[in-house]
């Protein structure tokens, strides 16, 4: 029926365009999916954004990775190599250690950012296509699952809060190797795809739509920025001069007694009030002597600026004055290239016995330090005496030093 010509016609609403990253782009659904199967219709979950935010992701866990066994041989080294392992440079592992933790935590957005562009392929249907597709995607299961582990259990180690019942260090280098495995394989199943999104040129990036590109760019910009925060706000616990910026990090490079952080305190420890005038130093070896302070004190001081480099992550240069350990040694008789055994007077702990290794035990830096940044050591820093040795994990750089023997 039509209108009398009277009556005014109204116009026809505008058409609704959606946005370019509102448009149908993924349909994983397939055939003979369930009603209740999950279908994606936003843009970017695509290979050319996976492959860009997976080329930072692989930079920054391969640099973790390597860095990570650094730590672990340069704290728990093999008998074969112990002797060997260098005392020099003397920021070694402070350099080391640091870039573990700050390629660790800026791995945090990216593998977030990697599994949003990848999540909706895990709702294929079918599941499994083929048994080697079901191979494909238990390895994908396995990369996911140890990246998050490996992760949450590294940042939570930087506040040594420890809400589980395994000992960290052992089960952190084994998942490592089974990350590391797990990753090579995804690669090399990928590495087709990959190929052909690597650059903005590639067939692969060219065939996607052009109205993503700015989208995408985007979103890198975003995750970029992201990393940038969470880095620039926890490295200065051990790049120094950033340590204005030290907002989300566990530890502050000035925060602690004489102006050193403490892992380890004293009253942890057990050694609150150690009487100087029964304190005895024991070295032990083909001519055995024990020194008291005042004769330790009375021994040629060498100073030393060295770090202390901590295993979760922070690290600070501090100006030391002690003895040499290896004058020590040679005045108990040690033969050239002895190895050293260190006991603490705490009472327990996993680390109140350390052997250092030659390279370290005759390396003029390598101290029983009396004092700190000129003033007496204090109970929370090792008094009467502790270690400082160059190129080496906090760990290892013995307090309450009670007893040094020649192995």
């Amino acid at each position: 029926m039509r209108l009398p010509h009277h009556v005014p016609r109204l116009p026809r609403p505008p058409r609704l365009r959606l946005r370019p990253w509102l448009r149908p782009r993924l349909r994983l659904r397939g055939r003979g999916a369930p009603a209740f199967w999950p279908r994606f219709r936003g843009a970017l979950h695509d290979p050319r954004t996976a492959t860009a935010i997976g080329r930072w992701l692989g930079l920054a866990v391969l640099v973790c990775f390597l860095t990570g066994l650094t730590s672990h041989y340069v704290q728990r080294p093999p008998d074969w190599l112990a002797d060997v392992l260098p005392s020099r440079p003397s920021w070694g592992y402070r350099v080391t250690q640091g870039l573990h933790v700050v390629s660790g935590i800026a791995a945090i957005p990216l593998l977030f950012a990697k599994l949003w562009t990848v999540y909706p392929r895990l709702f294929m249907w079918p599941v499994a296509r083929s048994v080697r597709h079901a191979l494909e995607r238990l390895s994908v299961a396995v990369l996911v699952a140890v990246s998050l582990f490996q992760l949450f259990t590294g940042l939570v180690n930087t506040t040594e809060w420890y809400p589980w019942p395994f000992s960290f260090v052992p089960v952190h280098f084994a998942m490592a190797w089974v990350f590391m495995g797990a990753l090579l394989l995804h690669v090399a199943v990928k590495l087709p795809e990959i190929r052909d999104h690597w650059g903005p040129r590639s067939p692969g990036s060219l065939a996607l739509p052009a109205e993503d590109v700015p989208n995408r760019r985007s979103l890198l910009i975003g995750t970029a920025a992201a990393v940038g925060a969470v880095t620039v706000t926890t490295v200065g616990q051990s790049v120094t001069p950033l340590k204005a910026l030290d907002l989300l990090a566990p530890r502050h490079p000035d925060h602690g007694p004489q102006g050193l952080p403490v892992t380890r305190a004293a009253a942890a420890a057990g050694t609150v009030s150690v009487p100087e005038a029964t304190w005895r130093l024991t070295v032990a070896g083909p001519r055995p002597y024990e020194l008291t302070l005042a004769e330790l004190r009375a021994m040629p001081q060498v100073e030393a600026e060295l770090p202390i480099a901590c295993v979760e992550g922070w690290s600070k240069n501090a100006h030391w004055t002690g003895v040499r350990i290896r004058d020590l040694l040679d005045r108990a008789g040690a033969p050239p290239g002895s190895r050293v055994r260190v006991v603490s007077l705490e009472r327990r702990g996993a680390y109140r016995v350390m052997e250092m290794g030659a390279s370290y035990a005759e390396d003029p830096l390598t101290l029983l330090a009396l004092r700190l940044n000129g003033q007496v050591l204090s109970p929370d820093h090792g008094y009467p005496a502790r270690v400082i040795a160059p190129n080496r994990p906090g760990v290892w750089q013995t307090k309450w030093v009670g007893r040094l023997e020649v192995l």
